[in-house]
């Protein structure tokens, strides 16, 4: 029997294939994952609505497909039921993503003495099917979800069309769950990137792919400059290491990027032009008046970029929340489509893992991107010639030189510089804290 590409989600019609999860001779159970697909860079896995034994996979890694398109065939197992006749009929398919029904119980297993138990051909007794139990709608992604939560679906009050389970559903499960707790150093193992195994050859799919296709088209189509500047954060340091106890008792797990990002959001707010994007085909610039800051992501399988939406209304405490929701469902492989859309300036750090400094590519079609290098201390002089220690970091701009001159893109980042060295004033509301 042909499997053809179940919906997978509402506006998608078509997808990638990542990889498979099962091979022709494997025995697939209902529910199970046959393969992984992705769109938008959000990766999902397509579950088995049927019971049988795979015979062929119709496409390859890679590969574009589209919802209704054969993708796998099948022997199925126990998926018709007896006729009058003795002919075998099918059973209406349930939907991909669909779970099981409840297991099967023997037949007349208290039956009177004196009844005929009905037996099946091999003259065990038979079973009887349960009576039907539909599932809680849902789309396949928030199913695969709900598998690694451990959330029965069913116990989910469903906020979407006639009570549809959606991703937003599920999002106080995953604010339940405790976040990663802080090392004092990471390393690029720490995170699960994949480094690569010597003497392989790897067809470039997925993720990886999208990557490639992303940084091809922006490094073609802008013609950036990069801008360094050192920045003294000793205050924020300071003020960091005298919060952090008390923001994880409120379960918030303050680091120093939360602070980057709402200085690059007020700092957008004084210099508009930067808080732009770019539409080449108009040649029309857009200075929104949002402030949607992305925070790039490293996962195991790449690069994402999901986005804190309004960071300048929201104050560090939220903004620090929100980059755990996004990183965590980012390194999971399960990012919200709307959280990797709607950016208007990006933040990408490397002090997590050790550098000093990077010349980041611009995320397009934004027009400029900030990179924070890690934390050193070393010596300074003062206003008066005196020497003492300070907490550094570096801050690597690029911007987009069609729109942003040399001069507008210093002013950008001595406005960043300005608000990370009065921390204090980050943690206050925006109309006392600008």
């Amino acid at each position: 029997m042909d499997f053809p590409l179940p919906p997978m989600g509402e506006g998608l019609y078509e997808v990638e294939l990542v990889r498979w999860l099962v091979q022709p001779g494997d025995a697939v159970a209902r529910g199970q994952s046959l393969m992984e697909v992705m769109s938008d860079k959000a990766t999902m896995e397509v579950p088995a609505p049927f019971a049988g034994t795979v015979t062929a996979t119709t496409a390859e890694p890679g590969a574009k497909i589209k919802v209704g398109q054969v993708v796998l065939r099948y022997d199925p197992v126990g998926d018709g039921q007896a006729t009058a006749g003795g002919e075998r009929q099918p059973v209406p398919a349930q939907r991909a993503g669909d779970v099981s029904p409840p297991s099967e119980s023997p037949a007349t297993a208290h039956a009177p003495r004196g009844t005929d138990v009905p037996r099946s051909p091999n003259g065990h007794p038979a079973v009887a099917e349960p009576p039907a139990v539909r599932p809680p709608a849902a789309a396949p992604s928030v199913r695969h979800l709900a598998r690694k939560l451990g959330v029965d679906l069913a116990r989910v009050r469903g906020s979407g069309p006639a009570g549809r389970v959606l991703l937003e559903d599920l999002t106080p499960y995953l604010a339940a769950r405790p976040g990663p707790a802080e090392k004092p150093a990471a390393r690029a193992d720490a995170v699960g990137l994949d480094l690569g195994v010597a003497g392989t050859r790897v067809k470039l799919v997925g993720l990886r792919r999208r990557i490639a296709e992303h940084m091809i088209a922006a490094k073609k189509a802008i013609p950036d400059y990069s801008y360094i500047d050192e920045c003294d954060i000793t205050d924020l340091v300071r003020l960091r290491a005298q919060l952090k106890d008390t923001f994880a008792k409120a379960g918030v797990r303050l680091t120093y990027l939360p602070f980057f990002v709402k200085a690059a959001a007020r700092a957008l707010k004084e210099v508009p032009i930067v808080n732009c994007t770019y539409d080449e085909a108009a040649e029309e610039m857009t200075l929104h008046d949002r402030y949607n800051v992305g925070v790039a992501v490293a996962t195991p399988q790449g690069l994402v970029v999901p986005v804190v939406k309004d960071a300048d209304r929201k104050d560090v405490a939220a903004i620090a929340t929100e980059i755990d929701r996004l990183s965590a469902d980012a390194r999971a492989g399960r990012p919200k489509l709307d959280d990797l859309k709607g950016g208007t300036f990006t933040v990408t750090s490397i002090g997590g893992i050790g550098g000093l400094m990077a010349t980041p590519i611009i995320n397009h079609p934004e027009v400029g991107i900030m990179g924070v290098g890690k934390v050193v201390r070393r010596p300074v002089y003062d206003a008066h010639g005196r020497l003492r220690p300070a907490d550094l970091v570096y801050l690597s701009f690029t911007f987009d030189h069609r729109i942003v001159d040399g001069a507008v893109g210093a002013a950008f980042g001595n406005a960043v510089i300005r608000h990370l060295q009065n921390p204090a004033s980050l943690l206050l509301p925006e109309r006392l804290g600008g």
